[in-house]
This record gives C-alpha cells, structure tokens and sequence, in this order.
C-alpha cells in the first residue's frame, strides 16, 4: 500500500515534515521495485536522513 502524507507509518511520526516527505517518497518507491515493507520503511528513513 503506498503511503502518503495523511497515512505514513509510525516509524516516521517524528521525522520533521521534509524529512518524512523525502521517506515517503523513497519507500514508495522501493516499495514499487518490489521491496519488503519493513526494509523499504527503513532504507527510506535512513536515505532521507541523509
């Protein structure tokens, strides 16, 4: 299920409001090259961290 801006998961609750734009977008899109929820959920976070 991609996630948006209104529904994202806990894991990203506290990132600042770009942050969990940018994490948004990375795990959806790894999310779409086939990704585990959990892995894309965590290279996203890290990713926009960065």
């Amino acid at each position: 299920m991609p996630w948006s801006e209104d529904n994202y998961p806990d894991s990203m609750k506290n990132l600042n409001e770009s942050t969990r734009k940018k994490a948004i977008e990375i795990a959806n899109s790894l999310l779409d090259k086939g990704y585990a929820e959990g892995r894309a959920i965590s290279i996203a976070i890290s990713q926009a961290k960065k």
